[in-house]
C-alpha cells in the first residue's frame, strides 16, 4: 500500500464521476475481465479461464501486501469496475538518487475507451506522483503494437524515451 495516497477519490469524467479506489479480492473477477477484454493481453493468454483465477488471486494478494504497489479500480456511478492499473514506487540510485512512479496493466473496459476515463486516471496519477508520492518521474512501458495508446500517451505529454528489452525466464512446473 502506498501510504500517501489519499483513497478513493472521485474524479470528474466528463459529465459523470468514478470512485478510484484500491481494489480487493472482490475485485478479482472484474480485473480479470478487463485484462481478457483486451486483445493483446488476450493473445498472451489473459483469457479469463477459471483455471487461471488462482493464480491471478495470489497475485492480486502481493501487490496488495506489498507497501510499494497499488493495484486500483475505477467504479462507475453503477458500481461496476471500468478501468484498471497498477502502480509501483521504485527507489533508485540515478538522476541523484530519484524515486519514480512505474504505471503498469492500465486497461479501461472496451465499452468506456475514448470516454475520458483513461486521461482522468493518468492525469490524476502524474499529480500524485508530483504531490503525493514525490517521485520526480512517472514511466511506463506500453508493447509495441500498441499505437493507438502511444498516441493517447503522448497526447497526456509522456515521451517515448528508451527501448525497452524483455527476456523471458521459463520457471520450473509441474512434469508434464
Amino acid at each position: 500500500m502506498i501510504d500517501p495516497l489519499n483513497l478513493p477519490v472521485s474524479l470528474l469524467v466528463r459529465d459523470a464521476r468514478v470512485l478510484v479506489r484500491r481494489a480487493t479480492r472482490d475485485d478479482l473477477e472484474a480485473i480479470i475481465r478487463l485484462l481478457s477484454d483486451d486483445p493483446i493481453s488476450a493473445g498472451r493468454g489473459d483469457v479469463a479461464n477459471e483455471d487461471d483465477e488462482a493464480a491471478y488471486a495470489a497475485a492480486l494478494d502481493r501487490i496488495i501486501h506489498d507497501p510499494g504497489n497499488e493495484l486500483l479500480v475505477a467504479v462507475n456511478l453503477a458500481g461496476a469496475v471500468v478501468a484498471t492499473l497498477q502502480l509501483t514506487v521504485i527507489p533508485g540510485m540515478v538522476r541523484r538518487g530519484s524515486t519514480r512512479l512505474l504505471v503498469e496493466a492500465v486497461r479501461v473496459a472496451s465499452t468506456e475507451r475514448s470516454s475520458g476515463i483513461g486521461s482522468a486516471l493518468m492525469r490524476w496519477v502524474v499529480e500524485q506522483a508530483a504531490i503525493e508520492l514525490e517521485t520526480s518521474l512517472v514511466q511506463l512501458t506500453s508493447d509495441a503494437a500498441r499505437a493507438d495508446a502511444h498516441r493517447f500517451y503522448r497526447r497526456l505529454g509522456f515521451v517515448d524515451s528508451h527501448v525497452g528489452f524483455k527476456f523471458y525466464v521459463m520457471l520450473p512446473g509441474p512434469a508434464t
